[in-house]
């Protein structure tokens, strides 16, 4: 007897009668997950470009990284770093030391359990070390739901409608958006502008800049932009933040996407693909600022537990290694090159975007007035996952369509995706169209 479908059904039932409405959900059951598949409750194995939202960089139940976590497994599941230190912690943050962009010739890390955990310890961190209150972060920036960190992201519905007051001294700057008219001298004129009417440049203590933005819609950062806003910050003492969280760990073809602009930023905040599927976040900078707040200032029950830091220190590895560069590079031209044939057949898809194969496609009604098609992009991810594929949509608008698969992602199984995603595209304009 064919159990898949009450399993699914059931699954659903309870969500709606157990699980908080404030959480949304997929109306996919996953009973399993291996490379660049998920296994549904319903049977269908769906092609999975969404990874976690960029939690799987390396795939699935990598190999290399079940063998570690097997091994951690039995030997401790927890200990807490600060009643009895454990050798995975440390070996992630050497790690974290030796592939780090930051400036300085020594760098240090601690490990927490989510991105915005570590954001929040980058501005704590900044605020003591700099003895300045203000924080700067960006428009169409997104690091994290829990308060601090949403007073730092710019998008109201649905995440920061109805949750203030905000935190104080948090000041939101224009980014480049160069699809939208927003150039790198634009979004510098305006940051500026903030600096001089809005908080004196003395009381910034940090400026907080993903170098593509995630959620805001994939917006890689000009070529200039971040070694520009490094210069305006060492002439003011600010310290730059880079937020990695979703494009670090190889997602662009390096380890950081900011190695990208040859840039040196102060703290670095990373996480979701970090623990391989397991939680874990990290910040890391140079000692003096690390080790600027007293002992016992930083820490949390759960950071760098030792079974995710196993984990990572494979990732790490994996992610570092020369091989892995190759396949996420040949990716992204892949990628690029079937986007960019897909947006010439198609008429919605108004810009193709991205660094490296992290890539989106910006959805409009036309592509003169550029006007954002929300629904379209809605539609298309429904039909794609009618037909087996994980999409998500992401920016200020949810008008574009983010591609996260594995950069280890099989040919079969890309080509496959990709060609479900033209078909839902393409079926979802041709229906709005009617």
């Amino acid at each position: 007897m064919d159990t898949t479908e009450p399993l699914a059904d059931a699954v659903q039932a309870d969500r709606a009668r157990y699980v908080s409405s404030s959480v949304t959900a997929a109306g996919i059951v996953v009973t399993g997950a291996e490379g660049a598949r998920l296994q549904g409750a319903d049977g269908v194995s769906y092609i999975d470009f969404a990874g976690g939202i960029g939690c799987q960089n390396i795939g699935h139940g990598a190999p290399q990284v079940l063998a570690a976590i097997h091994r951690q497994v039995d030997r401790f599941l927890h200990q807490c770093f600060m009643v009895a230190a454990y050798e995975p912690y440390v070996d992630v943050c050497r790690r974290l030391a030796q592939c780090s962009p930051c400036a300085g010739a020594d760098q240090k890390s601690v490990l927490f359990n989510s991105g915005a955990e570590a954001v929040e310890n980058a501005v704590k961190v900044a605020r003591f070390a700099t003895g300045r209150p203000a924080v700067v972060s960006f428009r169409g920036g997104f690091h994290g739901r829990t308060l601090l960190a949403l007073s730092l992201t710019s998008k109201v519905d649905p995440y920061k409608r109805g949750f203030g007051p905000f935190v104080e001294n948090v000041y939101c700057a224009a980014a480049p958006y160069e699809y939208r008219g927003v150039s790198s001298e634009v979004a510098m004129d305006a940051l500026e502008a903030l600096l001089r009417s809005e908080v004196e440049p003395a009381s910034v203590a940090a400026i907080v800049l993903e170098p593509v933005q995630g959620e805001g819609g994939f917006i890689p950062m000009p070529p200039d932009f971040p070694a520009r806003l490094l210069e305006l910050c060492r002439a003011h003492g600010i310290l730059y933040v880079d937020d990695e969280i979703q494009a670090g760990i190889g997602r662009t073809g390096p380890v950081w996407a900011i190695e990208h602009y040859g840039v040196e930023p102060d703290l670095l905040v990373c996480g979701k693909s970090l623990g391989g599927g397991l939680p874990l976040s990290a910040l890391t900078g140079r000692a003096e600022l690390m080790d600027a707040a007293p002992p016992g200032a930083l820490g949390g029950t759960f950071g760098g537990n030792p079974v995710a830091c196993a984990a990572a220190a494979v990732v790490l590895e994996t992610v570092s290694g020369a091989e892995f560069r190759r396949q996420a590079d040949a990716l992204g031209d892949h990628l690029r090159a079937r986007l960019n044939a897909i947006a010439a057949r198609v008429g919605c898809v108004g810009d193709v975007r991205g660094l490296g194969p992290m890539l989106a496609l910006e959805l409009v009604r036309d592509r003169a007035s550029r006007e954002a098609a929300p629904e379209l992009a809605r539609e298309t991810v429904a039909r794609a996952r009618a037909s087996g594929l994980v999409l998500l949509t992401c920016g200020e608008q949810g008008n574009v369509i983010r591609l996260l698969p594995p950069i280890t992602i099989g040919q079969d199984d890309l080509a496959e995706g990709l060609d479900l995603l033209e078909r839902a595209l393409t079926d979802a304009a041709r229906a709005a169209d009617r």
